[in-house]
């Protein structure tokens, strides 16, 4: 098996996010394994795309740019990074967990007859031997075997609804093939000087105008008010908050930190604030620079989505929660008690 391969997410040329963290993390896979990073790209208007991800240490950029490539259908698509794929044979190829990613990624991984392992919050490389125990139909007598594999990828992932972090291998077939959540790695350029080279993809000799069955007749894109992931500080507030009324303390501190409103999944069940800034396995992952929990319980699901987070701060009434052990502060009480004491103060001294 060769090189580890990228599926770089373009929306009108430009690279989303999530594939420049996934660039980031493959690089150091990469390197761990000696082998170079490709990155793959489908779309239209692609003549930029070298500049903006040879940065991250991309060796390989393989393009298939054409206008009725754009926007995203996921037939052509399949087709093209399955024949790729045949073609080059990466040993692990890497898919944002979006809603692209989750459309294109299962399909890939079925009609190559591999594994996959979706929503992934970490990647290693990692040795395993998998043993097994035999009988001897004529003896009776039982043995064991063991197959060492080498430079497996580690897919590590919460499973039986965030009670657990497991790590899944794929031992027999390639590539390895998982989606990641958006966040969870770190966005980190290797070299600003760093080039690699462009290959095309030779795709119309296997894509046919069936492969374009579905007509797009118009398209509207309305950008999200709610921006967690960029916010330098956020307010978050779980079931322990109360009430929808009491979410308007954690507005009211994070409009005077200059920051945004999150939720657990529990507050958003209760309808205490809405789905677009719920936090965690099931919502956004955010790393700011100062995250102040109230009322957040703080079960793995929810941690899975901020513990990388700078500044941990947890406002909570009860002191053996499970958010205080990732705190750096914790001030045990009562949420409403607490917030409007921080906001009369930071009111008061903040410039």
């Amino acid at each position: 098996m060769n090189n580890l391969f990228v599926f770089c997410e373009t929306e009108n040329g430009v690279v989303a996010d999530v594939s420049l963290e996934l660039l980031s993390k493959g690089k150091k896979l990469a390197q761990t394994l000696g082998c170079k990073l490709e990155a793959v790209a489908v779309d239209y208007n692609l003549y930029n795309i070298g500049r903006q991800i040879y940065k991250y240490g991309v060796d390989v950029i393989h393009v298939a740019d054409d206008r009725k490539l754009a926007p995203y259908q996921t037939l052509p698509t399949q087709k093209i990074i399955c024949d790729l794929v045949k073609q080059e044979q990466p040993q692990i190829m890497l898919f944002g967990a979006t809603s692209i990613g989750r459309d294109l990624a299962p399909r890939v991984a079925s009609a190559l007859r591999c594994g996959l392992t979706a929503d992934c919050t970490s990647l290693e490389i990692g040795d395993h031997e998998e043993k097994k125990t035999v009988k001897d139909p004529q003896t009776g007598e039982i043995s064991q075997t063991v197959t060492p594999y080498k430079d497996l990828l580690y897919q590590i992932r919460p499973a039986f609804g965030g009670n657990i972090i497991a790590t899944i291998l794929n031992l027999h077939t390639r590539p390895q093939m998982a989606t990641v959540r958006e966040g969870v790695m770190k966005k980190e350029v290797f070299d600003e000087n760093y080039k690699g080279e462009i290959k095309k993809i030779d795709w119309q000799k296997s894509v046919t105008d069936l492969d374009f069955a579905v007509e797009i007749i118009s398209r509207h894109i309305e950008k999200s008010k709610i921006n967690l992931k960029a916010a330098p500080v956020i307010v978050a507030g779980g079931y322990g908050v109360g009430s929808k009324e009491n979410f308007q303390l954690l507005h009211e501190l994070a409009d005077v930190l200059g920051g945004q409103v999150g939720a657990s999944r529990a507050a958003v069940d209760a309808g205490f604030c809405e789905h677009e800034r719920q936090i965690g396995q099931t919502g956004v992952t955010v790393r700011p620079k100062l995250y102040i929990a109230c009322g957040i319980s703080g079960q793995v699901q929810h941690r899975a989505g901020m513990q990388e987070s700078s500044i941990i701060v947890s406002i909570n009434t009860d002191e053996n929660a499970p958010i205080n052990s990732i705190a750096d502060y914790v001030v045990t009480g009562d949420v409403a008690t607490v917030l409007p004491k921080m906001i009369k103060y930071y009111k008061a001294n903040s410039k």
